[in-house]
């Protein structure tokens, strides 16, 4: 999930772009289309199929209106992002400022800020609520993920958020978001459902959160597929985490890597299998070019060829970026990665 000023940094465009009959072979595996208004002409003639994110108890319901109205076109995903994790409680609380003040254990040093805040704030929501919301809408829709979910070392609470956003002296504790983290994988891997997670400035945590979770869950743990989205791994990290877990894929977005040289370094250490492109934006028609654009990043740091026409048949040595893309998704999707798999020879 990237802010407005992280949109109004991206890359410019690249190319125009290619047919339809190509298109339709590309997946924007992160965005926020309900953030927005989403034009139903923009949905009717939309080449892509697109992974919709909620992130908060406001948007769950939007989600599921759009993956109702397009189900060929959209992937539903449910879940409560860390940046709104505050909003939940682990335990319960005689009043709201009671809760928020548990969060924020620094109040009382900044008395003005809080009370600001407080002013705000929504009531805080129960786990048990949140994770029975989740389940509910990953029941109704058989092909829903996990998203956006994850932790957040960097995040500092805003007053609102609203634009330009002014920011509190507060940040949330990073215990609570992990238990909140916690809570959601393991009901992906109760039922069986792929994931889309948030990871930032939390490398040991992420890496140590893996293992946890096979230790945990087992075998249910790798027959499910989860993707970093917007990954900031140093290279040396991701393929730590790549070796030890043959479930977790990487993607990444002009919107939030693209201001980062790091992200062609990942791109070069990422095995060819575990890359996937996202747009990360909330402005549906954009989208398509957002992604685009990623892939034609990918295809320039691996050499890999840019498909301008569809083909049907045609050996695999000499296959693009799309159809090597289209393929990761497909087996993100599959699952059951179960036992150690050895990385594919990098290109």
């Amino acid at each position: 999930m990237c802010s407005d000023h992280d949109i109004s940094d991206t890359v410019s465009h690249r190319d125009t772009l290619p047919p339809p009959s190509v298109l339709r072979h590309v997946v924007d595996v992160h965005c926020h289309p309900t953030d927005s208004e989403i034009p139903v002409k923009i949905m009717d003639n939309l080449p892509i199929a697109l992974c919709a994110m909620s992130t908060l108890q406001a948007d769950q319901g939007l989600v599921r209106d759009l993956a109702t109205a397009f189900p060929a076109k959209v992937v539903p995903c449910f879940g409560y992002h860390p940046w709104f994790s505050h909003w939940i409680s682990l335990e319960s609380c005689e009043s709201k400022e009671e809760h928020y003040r548990h969060i924020f254990k620094d109040a009382d040093e900044h008395p003005e800020a809080f009370q600001k805040l407080l002013a705000h704030l929504p009531e805080p929501v129960a786990l048990r609520t949140v994770l029975e919301d989740v389940r509910q809408n990953l029941v109704a829709f058989p092909r829903a993920m996990l998203g956006e979910v994850g932790i957040d070392r960097a995040f500092r609470v805003p007053y609102d958020f609203s634009s330009p956003r002014e920011l509190t002296p507060f940040t949330t504790p990073f215990e609570h978001q992990l238990a909140i983290l916690e809570a959601q994988l393991d009901l992906a891997a109760e039922l069986g459902r792929n994931i889309s997670m948030h990871s930032v400035k939390s490398q040991q945590a992420t890496v140590e959160l893996f293992d946890r979770m096979v230790e945990k869950h087992g075998e249910r743990w790798t027959k499910i597929s989860l993707d970093i989205h917007g990954c900031s791994l140093s290279p040396q990290t991701w393929l730590h985490i790549e070796n030890r877990h043959s479930n977790v894929f990487l993607s990444l977005s002009t919107a939030v890597n693209g201001r980062s040289p790091n992200h062609r370094a990942l791109i070069a250490a990422c095995s060819p299998d575990r890359i996937l492109v996202e747009s990360d934006i909330h402005q549906i028609d954009d989208c398509v070019q957002r992604t685009w654009d990623m892939v034609l990043i990918v295809a320039a740091v691996k050499g890999w060829p840019v498909e301008t026409i569809w083909e049907e048949d045609i050996e695999e040595s000499q296959w693009g970026v799309v159809r090597r893309l289209e393929k990761n998704w497909r087996e993100f999707v599959q699952g059951s990665h179960v036992g150690a798999r050895q990385p594919s020879k990098r290109q």
